[in-house]
Protein backbone atom coordinates (compact mmCIF):
# COMPACT_ATOMS: atom_id res chain seq x y z
CA UNK A 1 0.00 0.00 0.00
CA UNK A 2 1.29 3.26 -1.04
CA UNK A 3 1.18 6.25 1.31
CA UNK A 4 2.68 9.94 2.38
CA UNK A 5 4.78 9.49 4.92
CA UNK A 6 4.10 11.39 8.24
CA UNK A 7 6.25 13.90 9.47
CA UNK A 8 3.40 16.33 10.51
CA UNK A 9 2.89 17.17 14.17
CA UNK A 10 0.10 15.06 15.97
CA UNK A 11 -3.11 16.79 15.04
CA UNK A 12 -6.39 16.96 17.71
CA UNK A 13 -9.09 16.10 14.82
CA UNK A 14 -8.66 13.72 12.20
CA UNK A 15 -11.12 13.79 9.15
CA UNK A 16 -10.94 10.00 7.49
CA UNK A 17 -11.79 10.17 3.86
CA UNK A 18 -12.55 6.59 2.29
CA UNK A 19 -13.11 6.58 -1.44
CA UNK A 20 -13.55 4.73 -4.44
CA UNK A 21 -13.48 6.34 -8.16
CA UNK A 22 -14.99 9.67 -6.92
CA UNK A 23 -13.35 11.91 -9.80
CA UNK A 24 -16.53 13.54 -9.98
CA UNK A 25 -17.34 15.22 -6.56
CA UNK A 26 -13.81 14.68 -4.82
CA UNK A 27 -12.01 18.03 -5.44
CA UNK A 28 -15.10 19.88 -4.49
CA UNK A 29 -15.20 17.82 -0.97
CA UNK A 30 -11.64 18.11 -0.62
CA UNK A 31 -12.01 22.26 -0.76
CA UNK A 32 -14.73 22.02 1.68
CA UNK A 33 -12.62 20.01 4.00
CA UNK A 34 -9.17 22.05 3.66
CA UNK A 35 -11.69 25.62 4.09
CA UNK A 36 -12.65 24.93 7.57
CA UNK A 37 -12.02 27.67 10.19
CA UNK A 38 -10.43 25.41 12.65
CA UNK A 39 -7.12 23.94 11.06
CA UNK A 40 -5.64 21.95 13.45
CA UNK A 41 -6.88 18.91 11.64
CA UNK A 42 -5.42 16.13 9.10
CA UNK A 43 -6.91 14.42 6.38
CA UNK A 44 -6.54 10.80 5.98
CA UNK A 45 -7.56 9.28 2.41
CA UNK A 46 -8.04 5.70 1.76
CA UNK A 47 -8.33 4.89 -2.18
CA UNK A 48 -9.82 2.10 -2.36
CA UNK A 49 -8.30 1.27 -5.64
CA UNK A 50 -10.00 3.18 -7.57
CA UNK A 51 -9.66 3.19 -11.66
CA UNK A 52 -10.67 6.97 -12.51
CA UNK A 53 -8.97 10.18 -11.92
CA UNK A 54 -9.25 9.96 -8.05
CA UNK A 55 -5.45 8.83 -7.14
CA UNK A 56 -4.78 11.88 -9.28
CA UNK A 57 -6.67 14.34 -7.22
CA UNK A 58 -5.43 13.16 -4.03
CA UNK A 59 -1.86 13.34 -4.88
CA UNK A 60 -2.31 16.67 -6.14
CA UNK A 61 -3.72 18.20 -2.73
CA UNK A 62 -1.52 15.90 -0.18
CA UNK A 63 1.47 17.53 -2.44
CA UNK A 64 -0.38 21.09 -1.77
CA UNK A 65 -1.77 20.85 1.65
CA UNK A 66 0.97 18.65 4.41
CA UNK A 67 -2.00 18.37 6.44
CA UNK A 68 -3.44 15.72 4.09
CA UNK A 69 -2.00 12.05 4.21
CA UNK A 70 -2.94 9.65 1.13
CA UNK A 71 -3.30 5.99 1.09
CA UNK A 72 -4.18 3.31 -1.63
CA UNK A 73 -5.83 -0.01 -1.27
CA UNK A 74 -3.95 -2.72 -4.02
CA UNK A 75 -7.24 -3.76 -4.30
CA UNK A 76 -10.96 -3.39 -3.84
CA UNK A 77 -11.72 -4.18 -0.19
CA UNK A 78 -15.44 -2.78 0.04
CA UNK A 79 -16.09 -0.14 1.40
CA UNK A 80 -16.29 -1.12 4.96
CA UNK A 81 -12.96 -2.12 4.95
CA UNK A 82 -11.66 1.18 3.78
CA UNK A 83 -14.12 3.04 5.73
CA UNK A 84 -12.28 1.29 9.08
CA UNK A 85 -8.99 1.69 7.57
CA UNK A 86 -8.99 5.50 7.94
CA UNK A 87 -9.75 4.82 11.49
CA UNK A 88 -7.05 2.77 12.00
CA UNK A 89 -4.46 5.37 10.85
CA UNK A 90 -5.92 8.14 12.28
CA UNK A 91 -4.03 10.14 15.20
CA UNK A 92 -6.38 12.78 16.28
CA UNK A 93 -8.21 12.61 19.53
CA UNK A 94 -11.42 13.33 17.61
CA UNK A 95 -12.48 11.37 14.44
CA UNK A 96 -14.78 12.08 11.56
CA UNK A 97 -15.64 10.42 8.56
CA UNK A 98 -16.17 12.55 5.04
CA UNK A 99 -17.85 10.84 2.20
CA UNK A 100 -16.28 11.60 -1.23
CA UNK A 101 -19.54 13.54 -2.12
CA UNK A 102 -20.67 15.54 0.51
CA UNK A 103 -19.59 19.02 1.77
CA UNK A 104 -19.05 21.00 4.91
CA UNK A 105 -19.79 24.78 5.85
CA UNK A 106 -15.96 26.20 6.74
CA UNK A 107 -17.38 26.20 10.84
CA UNK A 108 -18.37 22.86 10.92
CA UNK A 109 -15.23 21.31 12.85
CA UNK A 110 -15.11 24.51 15.04
CA UNK A 111 -18.46 23.99 16.26
CA UNK A 112 -18.13 20.21 16.53
CA UNK A 113 -14.77 20.55 18.38
CA UNK A 114 -16.10 23.14 20.99
CA UNK A 115 -19.17 20.97 21.98
CA UNK A 116 -16.51 18.00 22.68
CA UNK A 117 -13.95 20.18 24.63
CA UNK A 118 -16.94 21.54 26.50
CA UNK A 119 -19.05 18.54 27.47
CA UNK A 120 -17.20 15.33 28.44
CA UNK A 121 -20.02 13.26 28.65
CA UNK A 122 -20.73 13.72 24.53
CA UNK A 123 -19.37 11.53 22.52
CA UNK A 124 -20.09 12.44 19.44
CA UNK A 125 -21.17 15.85 18.11
CA UNK A 126 -22.96 16.74 14.74
CA UNK A 127 -25.00 19.64 13.04
CA UNK A 128 -27.90 19.43 11.23
CA UNK A 129 -28.34 19.00 7.77
CA UNK A 130 -29.39 20.24 4.61
CA UNK A 131 -29.87 17.11 1.27
CA UNK A 132 -28.00 18.72 -2.29
CA UNK A 133 -28.00 17.26 -5.25
CA UNK A 134 -25.88 16.30 -8.22
CA UNK A 135 -25.46 20.07 -9.00
CA UNK A 136 -24.89 21.25 -5.50
CA UNK A 137 -28.82 22.45 -5.49
CA UNK A 138 -30.59 22.01 -1.71
CA UNK A 139 -33.37 19.34 -2.10
CA UNK A 140 -34.32 18.74 1.47
CA UNK A 141 -33.99 20.40 4.83
CA UNK A 142 -33.60 17.80 7.56
CA UNK A 143 -36.11 19.01 10.32
CA UNK A 144 -33.83 19.32 13.87
CA UNK A 145 -33.36 16.41 16.15
CA UNK A 146 -33.10 15.40 19.30
CA UNK A 147 -29.65 15.58 20.83
CA UNK A 148 -30.31 11.98 22.36
CA UNK A 149 -28.76 13.20 25.09
CA UNK A 150 -30.88 11.83 28.24
CA UNK A 151 -29.02 10.71 31.11
CA UNK A 152 -30.13 6.88 30.84
CA UNK A 153 -28.47 4.98 28.06
CA UNK A 154 -31.55 2.99 27.39
CA UNK A 155 -33.42 6.48 26.60
CA UNK A 156 -30.92 7.23 24.09
CA UNK A 157 -30.70 3.98 22.75
CA UNK A 158 -34.83 4.41 22.49
CA UNK A 159 -34.42 7.82 20.74
CA UNK A 160 -32.08 6.66 18.66
CA UNK A 161 -33.79 3.21 17.67
CA UNK A 162 -37.08 3.53 17.47
CA UNK A 163 -37.49 7.15 16.57
CA UNK A 164 -37.11 8.03 12.28
CA UNK A 165 -33.47 9.72 11.72
CA UNK A 166 -31.45 10.75 9.15
CA UNK A 167 -27.92 8.93 9.07
CA UNK A 168 -26.07 12.09 8.83
CA UNK A 169 -24.79 11.35 12.95
CA UNK A 170 -22.71 9.40 11.70
CA UNK A 171 -20.30 11.96 9.77
CA UNK A 172 -19.87 13.89 12.89
CA UNK A 173 -16.78 14.28 15.15
CA UNK A 174 -16.53 11.80 17.60
CA UNK A 175 -14.03 10.99 20.67
CA UNK A 176 -11.71 7.95 18.88
CA UNK A 177 -11.26 6.32 21.88
CA UNK A 178 -14.62 5.61 22.58
CA UNK A 179 -15.42 4.74 18.78
CA UNK A 180 -12.26 2.21 19.09
CA UNK A 181 -14.65 0.41 21.24
CA UNK A 182 -17.60 -0.16 19.33
CA UNK A 183 -17.13 -2.57 15.99
CA UNK A 184 -16.90 0.21 13.71
CA UNK A 185 -18.58 -0.17 9.99
CA UNK A 186 -19.70 -3.96 9.54
CA UNK A 187 -19.70 -6.18 6.13
CA UNK A 188 -23.55 -5.32 5.42
CA UNK A 189 -25.82 -2.54 4.16
CA UNK A 190 -26.98 -0.13 7.15
CA UNK A 191 -24.23 -1.04 9.31
CA UNK A 192 -23.84 2.74 10.13
CA UNK A 193 -27.30 1.99 12.08
CA UNK A 194 -26.03 -0.72 14.77
CA UNK A 195 -22.31 1.61 15.02
CA UNK A 196 -24.48 4.63 16.12
CA UNK A 197 -26.69 2.89 18.76
CA UNK A 198 -23.33 0.93 19.97
CA UNK A 199 -22.46 4.18 20.31
CA UNK A 200 -25.52 5.96 22.51
CA UNK A 201 -24.67 3.32 25.00
CA UNK A 202 -21.50 4.85 25.96
CA UNK A 203 -22.05 8.44 25.62
CA UNK A 204 -24.41 11.02 24.93
CA UNK A 205 -25.00 12.57 21.52
CA UNK A 206 -25.60 16.22 20.60
CA UNK A 207 -26.68 18.33 18.00
CA UNK A 208 -25.48 21.55 16.97
CA UNK A 209 -28.70 23.85 15.77
CA UNK A 210 -27.40 24.77 12.59
CA UNK A 211 -27.15 23.56 8.69
CA UNK A 212 -23.52 23.00 8.33
CA UNK A 213 -23.57 19.99 6.56
CA UNK A 214 -24.46 18.89 2.97
CA UNK A 215 -25.38 15.23 2.06
CA UNK A 216 -25.49 14.78 -1.64
CA UNK A 217 -27.96 12.71 -3.41
CA UNK A 218 -26.61 11.39 -6.85
CA UNK A 219 -26.98 7.75 -8.97
CA UNK A 220 -23.60 6.61 -8.51
CA UNK A 221 -23.80 6.03 -4.54
CA UNK A 222 -24.07 3.06 -3.22
CA UNK A 223 -27.73 3.52 -2.83
CA UNK A 224 -28.52 5.83 -5.95
CA UNK A 225 -30.58 4.62 -9.06
CA UNK A 226 -32.88 2.09 -6.52
CA UNK A 227 -29.88 -0.54 -6.28
CA UNK A 228 -30.75 -3.86 -5.35
CA UNK A 229 -30.26 -5.30 -1.27
CA UNK A 230 -27.25 -7.50 -3.43
CA UNK A 231 -25.89 -4.58 -5.10
CA UNK A 232 -25.41 -2.67 -1.39
CA UNK A 233 -23.87 -5.48 0.22
CA UNK A 234 -21.49 -5.86 -3.05
CA UNK A 235 -20.41 -2.04 -2.17
CA UNK A 236 -19.74 -3.20 1.28
CA UNK A 237 -18.01 -6.29 0.87
CA UNK A 238 -17.29 -7.37 -2.70
CA UNK A 239 -16.49 -11.37 -1.90
CA UNK A 240 -20.72 -11.23 -0.74
CA UNK A 241 -21.81 -9.85 -3.90
CA UNK A 242 -24.88 -11.48 -5.15
CA UNK A 243 -25.44 -13.43 -1.85
CA UNK A 244 -29.49 -13.41 -0.11
CA UNK A 245 -28.49 -10.95 3.02
CA UNK A 246 -31.25 -10.51 4.88
CA UNK A 247 -30.51 -7.10 5.64
CA UNK A 248 -32.94 -6.53 8.21
CA UNK A 249 -32.61 -9.39 10.36
CA UNK A 250 -28.90 -8.64 10.25
CA UNK A 251 -30.04 -5.28 11.15
CA UNK A 252 -31.70 -7.13 14.37
CA UNK A 253 -29.15 -9.29 14.83
CA UNK A 254 -26.15 -6.26 15.55
CA UNK A 255 -28.47 -3.92 17.31
CA UNK A 256 -28.95 -7.25 20.06
CA UNK A 257 -25.00 -7.28 19.83
CA UNK A 258 -24.85 -3.66 20.48
CA UNK A 259 -26.77 -3.91 23.83
CA UNK A 260 -25.04 -7.35 24.07
CA UNK A 261 -21.21 -5.40 24.33
CA UNK A 262 -22.39 -2.47 25.95
CA UNK A 263 -20.96 -1.97 29.94
CA UNK A 264 -24.57 -0.70 30.86
CA UNK A 265 -26.31 -1.78 34.02
CA UNK A 266 -29.24 -4.99 34.32
CA UNK A 267 -31.86 -2.21 34.05
CA UNK A 268 -31.00 -0.32 31.05
CA UNK A 269 -29.93 -3.64 29.05
CA UNK A 270 -32.88 -5.48 29.91
CA UNK A 271 -34.83 -1.89 28.51
CA UNK A 272 -32.75 -2.39 25.95
CA UNK A 273 -34.10 -5.75 24.99
CA UNK A 274 -37.64 -4.85 25.52
CA UNK A 275 -36.96 -2.12 22.82
CA UNK A 276 -35.90 -4.58 20.26
CA UNK A 277 -38.61 -6.41 20.69
CA UNK A 278 -40.80 -2.92 19.52
CA UNK A 279 -38.38 -2.36 16.75
CA UNK A 280 -39.50 -6.32 15.18
CA UNK A 281 -42.84 -5.18 15.47
CA UNK A 282 -42.62 -1.59 14.17
CA UNK A 283 -40.13 -3.55 11.02
CA UNK A 284 -42.89 -6.77 11.00
CA UNK A 285 -43.68 -5.89 7.25
CA UNK A 286 -39.72 -5.77 6.34
CA UNK A 287 -38.45 -8.72 8.06
CA UNK A 288 -41.46 -10.80 6.57
CA UNK A 289 -40.27 -9.58 3.19
CA UNK A 290 -36.75 -10.75 3.84
CA UNK A 291 -38.51 -14.27 5.00
CA UNK A 292 -40.11 -14.46 1.24
CA UNK A 293 -36.99 -13.82 -0.36
CA UNK A 294 -37.86 -10.31 -1.25
CA UNK A 295 -35.62 -7.00 -0.48
CA UNK A 296 -33.10 -10.20 0.72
Amino acid sequence: MKSQAMNTPIPRVTIGLPVYNGQNYLAETMESLLAQTYTNFELVISDNASSDRTEAICREYAARDERVRYYRQEENVGASANYNHVFELARGVYFKWAAHDDLLAPTYLERCVAVLDENPDVVLAYTQAKAIDDQGQVVKIYPAKRHFSAPAPRERFYEFVLDPHPVVAVFGLMRRDVLGRTRLIGKYAGSDRPLLSELSLLGKFYEVPEHLFFYRFHEEQSWGGNKSPQAQQAWYDPRRAGKITFPQWRLLREHIRSIERSPVGLTDRASCYLYMGYWMVKNRRRLGRNLLLRDA
